[in-house]
């Protein structure tokens, strides 16, 4: 089996090569992170309230943002559903799981997996994805948080960029490990992993507790200095790669060339086992802490041992 790769930054010995690949295949060519950080420009210029607006918490300029946050994941996670699960225009080339996703079950709250995923989407995950957004701003407004421009440090505003997916991995990973917890998981985590077999619409399918925590990460910019592109760039990183991670296929292929990388074997392989892979792989936390599944066979001895220890 193909062996899942994390960042080459935190191997040893260094390897120089590695690292500049994987800065390019990241920032230089035409992928997530680009596309990510042109939307927020985008929407800071067009679709979000001024901060002199925001110095007063009102619901006015709120729901402006609810209803932004909300149109936006509905065309990007509805549209991948309907093009790679609906309509099938790739079949099932770069398809993790062969299975289609789940059109009934009693485990979901409405009866079906897209019905769930669409109601813990809407509601509590762009409810909070809109709290943590007002507040940010809010705090912005009003001086309660340090603000970064592009006159201030060129070099830094760029880097807040390049760290931010590295400081959501770390994030991500101490949150979902705390999720794993046997109570907090029969009680909070379940309702995301009743998605076994995910789609794009899982990807923020969360119990709203989950939600508190899961975007509780842009909090760091109370103590480290941002601008508002940057506030809104963090957001919709963790929602909308929250919902390419999810897609259920390894990229997006038209007219017979994959133009798109979307979701990852690493994290497919944690729906499927569940007690491995609870990072990204911006971070080799997993490696270090022994749940890393890279998906070969030997992995997944090691992996099959560690659930029957932890069973026990």
């Amino acid at each position: 089996a193909a062996q899942i790769q994390t960042s080459p930054f935190f191997a040893w010995p260094p390897r120089p090569a590695a690292m500049v690949e994987w800065v390019r295949a990241r920032w230089l060519a035409i992928g997530e992170n680009l596309i990510l950080v042109a939307l927020a420009f985008a929407t800071v210029a067009w679709f979000q309230p001024s901060l002199d607006e925001a110095r007063t918490l009102a619901p006015g300029w709120i729901a402006e943002m609810y209803l932004r946050n909300a149109m936006l994941i509905t065309v990007v996670a509805g549209g991948l559903h309907l093009y790679l699960h609906r309509y099938k225009k790739q079949g099932k080339r770069l398809k993790f799981d062969p299975r289609e996703i789940a059109p009934k079950g009693r485990n979901f709250t409405f009866g079906g997996q897209v019905r769930d995923n669409m109601f813990w989407t809407l509601t509590s995950g762009v409810g909070f994805w809109t709290a943590y957004d007002a507040l940010m701003f809010w705090a912005i407004a009003n001086g309660y948080a340090p603000v970064l421009t592009w006159a201030d440090n060129p070099v830094w505003f760029a880097a807040v960029f390049l760290l931010t997916p590295v400081w959501l991995s770390f994030h991500f990973y101490w949150i979902h490990r705390f999720l794993h917890w046997p109570p907090l998981y029969r009680m909070v985590h379940a309702v995301h992993h009743r998605n076994t077999n995910v789609g794009p619409r899982s990807g923020i399918s969360m119990h709203p507790t989950e939600h508190l925590l899961f975007f509780s990460a842009v909090l760091i910019h109370w103590i480290v200095a941002a601008s508002p592109v940057h506030i809104i760039f963090h957001m919709q990183h963790q929602a909308l790669t929250g919902v390419t991670s999810h897609a259920g296929f390894e990229g997006l292929i038209v007219r017979d060339e994959k133009r798109l990388h979307l979701g990852n074997f690493h994290h497919q392989m944690h729906h499927r086992y569940f007690e491995c892979n609870y990072g990204t792989m911006e971070m080799p936390w997993d490696k270090w802490f022994g749940s890393f599944h890279d998906g070969t066979d030997a992995a997944h001895t090691k992996i099959k041992d560690r659930r029957r220890r932890m069973g026990a």
